[in-house]
């Protein structure tokens, strides 16, 4: 059962489409509180179907011609672009999300045309081994790929994911997250339409039993996770039973460094857009720690909380809402709680917000849009990741202390530098923390450019061409030739 005009809940096994499985989940609309689906997850029996469709499809899909692979990323590609509107409508109800905010459609379409042009085009080398030999290195596909997909931003994610993976000539299961089921089945649903062979791509849902089968699975090769820290970790601990290699895109915490040269306005209008105003501050590269160079504190931090006071939030069908709900009650919940703590435990002095809302059906998940000021840089609204509508903003007196206070956490996802002095921004970028420095700007992970974090932020990157080269392994030959 799906509500109207949302894709019917099933997993994809090979080619058969089927809605068995052990576990009975439910949707619940972030916007109203109400199930709006409910559907199966997969057992160790699905999990099996899958899996053995993908290792025996990969046995001819690794020898399909490399161009031929990038023609039905092409044509997958022109269909997600196709769907934009479609695949938009679903995050709106699934997730929440403002559909001023697009629903990733146009950036997943990218992503997959980006990596169908490398399907052709990634080569090994020769090595100069000696005269009397020829030694040449091989890249090859590791066989089948378990790719489990986050809620936030689904649509953009199985570009990043799927479509590098396929290229390279792997086979994949995919696993969504239950709090966003919906658009990922249409996703496969265009890759059938694109042409892909059964067993190709399959489809499995469930919550964290169903991922520990698939993460665990002797007959994965290679696992591709965006997620939580903690979950993160638990992955690692599954895959290391059968010693599968993992790429982890996890949690962040990112600084937006503003030095004394900045515009105020500017500053204000990035910092929270980038970060309140994209999916409710529910991302994980969003700059959610504002730091200010104290000779400007006080006019940068009025110029942000006047732009959260001009935000909107509302029906995320709205084309007018900036802010929509939170993904679920206990997400709002949690939220609400770290700004109670930061309020009641660290003295911090909530400069605008700080209170849960029904939003307009009176039972949604809205949080509203917080900023908090006057907050240690041990507190724990600063140290942990929110992910939710709360910034913090805190002061620096020289550049070294700004970098330290960018640095000082577990996160190493992304930061922000903004500044007029060309050679401060170089210097801040080299030695800030993060695997993905933005100045003056935010470039929203162009498909040609690697992303990724350090430290608890995970490792492995998605995008450019080090996100091909994490869905291939090498293989040296060597072949005598002398007499």
């Amino acid at each position: 059962m799906a509500s109207a005009g949302l894709p019917h809940i099933r997993h994809l096994l090979g080619s058969e489409w089927t809605t068995t499985g052990p576990e009975l989940l439910e949707h619940i609309s972030p916007s109203t509180g109400q199930v709006q689906a409910r559907f199966s997850g997969a057992g160790a029996d699905e999990v099996d179907r899958a899996v053995a469709a993908a290792r025996s499809a990969f046995v001819e899909w690794r020898k399909v011609a490399p161009a031929k692979r990038r023609q039905l990323l092409e044509r997958l590609s022109a269909l997600i672009l196709a769907a934009r509107d479609e695949l938009r409508d679903i995050g709106v109800a699934e997730c929440g999300t403002p559909v001023r905010q697009g629903g990733g459609a146009v950036l997943a379409a990218r992503y997959t045309a980006y990596f169908a042009g490398w399907a052709d085009k990634l080569d090994g080398l020769v090595a100069p081994v000696g005269h009397n030999a020829l030694d040449y290195v091989l890249p090859q596909p590791y066989g089948v790929v378990a790719a489990l997909i986050p809620w936030n931003a689904p649509v953009p994610s199985l570009g990043m994911k799927l479509s590098p993976a396929l290229a390279m000539g792997n086979c994949v299961v995919l696993k969504p997250s239950p709090l966003a089921p919906f658009a990922t089945v249409r996703f496969v649903e265009l890759c059938q339409e694109a042409g892909f062979p059964p067993g190709v791509v399959n489809l499995v849902h469930g919550g964290a039993d169903a991922g520990e089968l698939l993460v665990g699975h002797p007959g994965v090769d290679k696992i591709t996770f965006t997620g939580g820290v903690a979950t993160g970790r638990a992955v690692m601990r599954t895959a290391a039973a059968n010693l599968t290699p993992v790429t982890l895109e996890l949690g962040g915490k990112g600084a937006l460094v503003a030095f004394d040269d900045v515009d105020a306005d500017r500053v204000a209008s990035d910092a929270v857009g980038y970060s309140v105003g994209t999916l409710a501050g529910q991302a994980c590269a969003l700059p959610t720690r504002v730091i200010v160079e104290q000779s400007r504190y006080e006019e940068v931090a009025s110029a942000v909380a006047k732009r959260f006071a001009e935000l909107r939030m509302g029906d995320p069908a709205d084309e007018s809402a900036d802010v929509g709900p939170l993904i679920s009650a206990d997400a709002q919940r949690r939220v609400v709680g770290i700004i109670e703590h930061a309020r009641e435990h660290d003295n911090a002095t909530i400069l605008i917000g700080g209170g849960a809302d029904g939003g307009p059906s009176g039972n949604g998940f809205w949080v509203e849009p917080t900023l908090v000021a006057d907050v240690a840089p041990d507190a724990a609204v600063v140290q942990g990741e929110v992910f939710g509508p709360v910034v913090t903003i805190q002061s620096f007196t020289d550049e070294a202390e700004a970098v330290a206070l960018a640095n000082g956490t577990d996160y190493g996802l992304s930061a922000f530098v903004y500044t007029e002095d060309l050679k401060r921004a170089h210097r801040v970028a080299r030695d800030l923390e993060a695997g993905y420095v933005s100045v003056n700007g935010f470039a929203y992970l162009p498909p040609e450019t690697p992303f990724g974090g350090w430290k608890s932020s995970g490792f492995g990157r998605e995008g450019g061409r080090a996100g091909v080269e994490d869905f291939v392994q090498t293989k040296n030959v060597y072949i005598p030739i002398g007499n």
